[in-house]
């Protein structure tokens, strides 16, 4: 197999160091993430400047854009046959429920998966983790089986790894993904020059975090595997919105 590993943390964290050393026992690697940390990037792309790629000492490249730069680099210029599977990760924090939208994780590994590579997005369930080795064991189980089973369709997997032992995890369960309360306010701040700043909130405690969620299941000691795809359409609300902007028309006033 050959596999592109990516990251939003930077070409140098940690959890991207101990996947390459996992991933590379069962596939050939490439890997392209970015010069530093761009978490919160989402799918951003640059397209305002040309962008470099450089290589590290230990042979990762590293780019001076987001996480989507990153493998839309590789997979349309800097590689020369496409990987049969594209992994971000391993995060250094939670990407469950709303933080999929705004996740330079979920995005480098979605960016994989429109251009129709099967891809996955790998996240511990806090900050500051400390059983990295937990989620590239999940990684490497989870590559394994694809190498086996391969998958029906074009598939996007957000995986959130307990950050436990590895004896201490009690499954792998497929979810959904559940969702926050309102972010917390920005906290203000003054400089010495008297100009005032802003920091980001933290986000919201779990506002749907019952069974079946990804919050639910990582509280629990379980691997959350939640398929994700990127259609935005409400389809649930269509004929709602038909029937808001009057006696079912479309846009162009013909009869829906």
């Amino acid at each position: 197999m050959k596999i592109l590993l990516s990251n939003d943390d930077g070409y140098f964290a940690p959890g991207l160091n101990i996947l390459a050393a996992h991933i590379a026992k069962l596939a050939d690697i490439t890997v392209v993430a970015p010069e530093r940390n761009r978490s919160g990037a989402s799918n951003s792309l640059t397209l305002d400047r040309p962008l470099s790629v450089k290589k590290a000492a230990n042979g990762f490249f590293y780019v001076n854009g987001t996480p989507t730069d990153c493998v839309h680099i590789a997979l349309t210029g800097l590689m020369d046959t496409m990987p049969d599977m594209v992994i971000s990760g391993i995060n250094d924090g939670a990407n469950m429920g709303d933080d999929t939208i705004y996740s330079g994780t979920v995005a480098a590994a979605m960016e994989g998966y429109l251009l129709g590579i099967p891809s996955m997005a790998i996240s511990m369930s806090q900050h500051n983790s400390t059983y990295f080795e937990t989620a590239a064991r999940v990684a490497v189980e989870l590559v394994q089986h694809f190498q086996q089973h391969g998958f029906k369709s074009s598939t996007l997997l957000n995986v959130n790894v307990p950050d436990v032992p590895y004896e201490e995890l009690q499954g792998r369960v497929v979810t959904r993904l559940g969702k926050r309360h309102k972010a917390e306010p920005v906290i203000q701040l003054t400089t010495p020059r008297n100009e005032t700043m802003y920091w980001v909130g933290a986000a919201g405690q779990p506002n749907d975090g019952g069974e079946g969620t990804d919050f639910y299941a990582v509280v629990n000691k379980l691997v959350s595997i939640s398929p994700i795809h990127v259609d935005l359409t409400n389809h649930a609300q269509l004929a709602d919105i038909k029937d808001w902007l009057g006696s079912g028309k479309n846009y162009s006033g013909k009869q829906a």
